[in-house]
């Protein structure tokens, strides 16, 4: 058994705009429900004009208010812009609304460039030996178990509610995998920001795993960039938008046109070393026919030995998007 799961970063295409792209979102989670999709993550990006997700916390209870049964979370929230006891008091309220649909997946990395971060902090930097303290104030908040030796005992996240929102650790290095171990929290490891070394680390989570209160044993998903398509000539030609968004980013220009359509693609003067950047950032990509990507999900399941995958897709045309999540919703029998 395997199960399939989104997380989509609402990207603004070329030629389109921000509201249209959450439309898109908006649509996407609505008919991945109905395809048999496990769960729906949306992302928080700040200062860029080519993903609309800056806030997920209120992306997520638009979306749960549109479906009915789909699990609904933040992939994630970057939780050293902010107050422990206003994300608990935020998911405490989305959990309220949407009992056992709601999941709080974290992380630490920035979200954004140097100058979305010192507005978010208001020059208040924090450093990132805050984080594991940060993580343990957020599951004292939402399970209102906060220890009568914390200074602030007494305090609770309100509205308290029954039931608590799933906290996730997400990360992209054997860090936050040893800290989701440690914690013994489930874990996510984004292969779509770090094509090298993740079989590993999520080795090591499983490995050092010390069960908790919130969890007995290692819990694991693997997102992963994933284009499939009729064939593999067209799903390699669709996928020349991601290929040169993602060039794009690593060479600061793609903050104003959003993710640029196959023609554009198609037309950009390549150099060497940008082929070769794309060829290195394949590593983070699966493309191909229903058949071909099907088998290489399955190796990497087995490679992480995980039971659950999150897709990432991100096309120009959304129609593309949307047949690419249905074919391999056909493909896993969801």
């Amino acid at each position: 058994m395997i199960k399939l799961s989104v997380l989509d970063q609402s990207p603004v295409s070329e030629g389109s705009n921000p509201q249209e792209a959450l439309k898109n979102t908006v649509r996407l989670a609505q008919q991945t429900e109905k395809l048999g999709y496990h769960r729906f993550w949306v992302a928080e990006h700040h200062h860029t004009e080519a993903l609309a997700g800056s806030s997920p916390e209120i992306l997520i209870a638009h979306l749960a208010a549109n479906t009915s049964k789909i699990k609904v979370g933040s992939g994630g929230v970057m939780l050293p812009h902010y107050s422990s006891y206003k994300v608990a008091e935020n998911f405490q309220l989305l959990e309220s609304l949407y009992p056992n649909r709601i999941d709080l997946g974290v992380g630490r990395a920035p979200g954004g460039m140097p100058l979305s971060t010192i507005a978010l902090q208001e020059g208040k930097k924090r450093t990132v030996h805050q984080f594991p303290e940060q993580i343990d104030d957020l599951l004292a908040y939402i399970h209102n178990d906060l220890d009568e030796k914390h200074q602030l005992a007494g305090l609770k996240a309100t509205p308290l509610s029954p039931t608590a929102s799933e906290l996730w650790m997400l990360g992209s290095s054997g860090d936050s995998a040893a800290l989701a171990a440690n914690k013994g929290l489930p874990y996510t490891f984004a292969h779509f920001i770090n094509g090298q070394g993740g079989a590993q680390y999520v080795d090591h989570y499983k490995h050092n795993f010390k069960p908790s209160k919130y969890l007995n044993k290692p819990k694991s998903i693997v997102a992963i960039f994933v284009i499939c398509a009729e064939s593999d000539a067209k799903a390699e030609r669709i996928a020349k938008s991601l290929d040169l968004s993602l060039l794009l980013i690593e060479k600061g220009g793609q903050t104003r046109k959003g993710i640029p359509s196959v023609e554009t693609a198609e037309s950009y003067p390549y150099s060497e070393f940008d082929l070769e950047r794309i060829r290195q950032n394949r590593n983070r990509m699966i493309v191909g026919s229903q058949e071909s990507v099907t088998h290489q999900l399955l190796q990497l399941r087995d490679q992480y030995g995980t039971d659950e995958l999150m897709i990432v897709t991100i096309t120009h045309d959304f129609e593309d998007k949307l047949r690419s999540y249905a074919l391999l919703a056909e493909a896993f029998r969801l």
